[in-house]
């Protein structure tokens, strides 16, 4: 079977969005006005549009050269439209894809040809509770790293704070849920995203969330971009 390729809607984006994980967003751009308008009233249907990433160092108007290759659609789940023109919204990453072609004539927007990116159908049947459990763990004493250094105290965090993913240990996704509230570097949530096996996946973002829980409380620091350092452009 041949490879299928549909066409998206794309919001270069400063982040990496997971499958699962919110992304809220305000719009005020004009452009990205045009395609909230336009996946409300259906001009473009199924309410979801991609994000993919742009590299550090380039900015969104850079072209194709300047965005990553795998990103993410976002479903919109909510709308509210201010009184200027522009929108508040609320997403949530869904599938994954590859980037096939991007055109920037067709509309005020990106647009591109995409092809969607599954995981590995040999990884299907692998346990993946070893992995899973180890990943929790991690998330866990990232949480309650962050919490402490918040002021919540040199106890654990209460159980009432951690907000715990579904119980489903053997959640192929797992791994995408437990990143999607850590402050993780861009490149490794676009590592997170492009890899296809879930075995690596959930040793990645275990590896990422233990390195950054050390980080955090040692040197008091979260990875920031260095788009923070230099001239701040808009992020739509």
């Amino acid at each position: 079977m041949g490879v299928v390729v549909e066409t998206l809607p794309l919001f270069p984006l400063g982040t990496v969005l997971l499958p699962g994980a919110s992304l809220p967003l305000h719009i005020f751009e004009p452009r990205y006005r045009q395609l909230t308008i336009d996946l409300v009233t259906g001009t473009l249907p199924g309410k979801q549009f991609g994000v993919v990433a742009v590299r550090e160092g380039w900015s969104p108007d850079d072209g194709r050269d300047g965005l990553h290759d795998v990103g993410c659609t976002a479903t919109l789940r909510e709308v509210r439209r201010l009184p200027d023109g522009r929108f508040d919204i609320q997403t949530t990453g869904d599938r994954r894809f590859r980037l096939v072609d991007v055109d920037d004539s067709t509309a005020p927007y990106l647009v591109a040809n995409v092809e969607w990116l599954p995981d590995d159908d040999e990884d299907e049947q692998q346990d993946l509770a070893p992995l899973a459990m180890a990943a929790r763990a991690a998330h866990r004493r990232y949480c309650t790293t962050a919490w402490r250094q918040q002021g919540g105290g040199d106890g654990e965090m209460p159980a009432e704070l951690a907000e715990e993913p579904a119980p489903d240990v053997a959640d192929p996704e797992l791994a995408h849920i437990l990143a999607g509230d850590c402050l993780l570097p861009l490149a490794d949530r676009q590592e997170l995203l492009e890899q296809t096996c879930p075995i690596k996946r959930l040793e990645l973002v275990r590896q990422s969330m233990t390195r950054e829980a050390v980080l955090l409380g040692e040197l008091r620091a979260v990875w920031a971009p260095t788009a923070k350092f230099a001239v701040e452009h808009s992020l739509n």
